[in-house]
């Protein structure tokens, strides 16, 4: 039976796929039409042909992976800085109550402020150099892996807790062996979110506070009316954010086998 109905979702399952390749191919080649009949202004939406031919030439000239590469160390560090403290805490205040009455109502305050927002502030505290857009993405990083960590924490069933308690596990062997096993999901959960925000800040900072980068690259195109440029460093901002959020799938299928997919 379960044979039978596999078989009999097969071509809707190939369907799906098929549309799932050709509904950006069409779109794409619905841009390119408006270009060519002038429905479009060029000089703003240059035709996807002229973008991937200055795509090309971006990639040959070395400029892309240079730009490409200090963006992601920057994302990766701010990851890093950001994420692992939010974690902590959110493992702390999950399982503490006395945590939990003096951390909420402050994450609660703090997590509504942009985080676009506090570039001046961060750029005044820390300066132009690498540490204020570390500082800039650990911050917005910081609130997300907190918040959905002490969720995960929340969800975790009493009777659990209480068979650790009743144990008497260290707090160290409690926070590696039960609560931070038992958050994962949420974690991971919350790393996506992350990865998201941590290139949607990195690139806002590189755009007026920087002279590298993928943010700063679409600035100066924008400046120097490079729009086929401008458009390409998009692209590839896309592109990575496709990128790291399949790595992050990746990571938790390795972390979290038994969840499947």
């Amino acid at each position: 039976m379960g044979a039978e109905v596999r078989r009999a979702n097969e071509p809707a399952a190939g369907v799906e796929r098929a549309l799932r390749v050709l509904s950006p191919l069409a779109l794409v080649a619905l841009w390119e039409l408006a270009v060519r009949v002038h429905l479009l202004d060029a000089r703003f939406f240059p035709a996807p042909s002229a973008i991937a031919a200055n795509f090309v030439d971006f990639a040959a000239s070395g400029a892309l992976a240079a730009n490409l590469g200090i963006t992601l160390e920057r994302i990766a560090a701010g990851l890093a800085l950001g994420g692992i403290p939010g974690v902590a805490l959110g493992l702390l205040i999950g399982v503490n109550r006395w945590a939990r009455a003096f951390f909420e109502p402050l994450i609660a305050l703090l997590y509504p402020i942009p985080k676009i927002a506090l570039i001046p502030l961060v750029l005044l505290i820390f300066g132009l150099g690498e540490a204020g857009k570390y500082a800039l993405i650990a911050i917005g990083v910081f609130f997300v892996m907190a918040i959905n960590t002490e969720a995960g924490v929340r969800q975790i069933a009493p009777e659990l807790l209480e068979a650790a308690r009743a144990f008497r596990l260290r707090a160290g062997t409690l926070y590696a062996k039960v609560l931070l096993p038992a958050a994962l999901p949420n974690i991971f959960a919350g790393l996506k979110l992350s990865i998201g925000i941590a290139i949607v800040l990195a690139v806002a900072a590189e755009l007026r506070a920087a002279n590298s980068g993928l943010g700063f690259v679409i600035w100066n195109a924008w400046e120097t009316l490079q729009v086929e440029r401008m458009y390409a460093a998009l692209v590839v901002v896309s592109l990575l954010g496709y990128g790291l959020s399949l790595a992050g799938d990746a990571l938790e299928r390795v972390a979290l086998p038994w969840r499947g997919r």
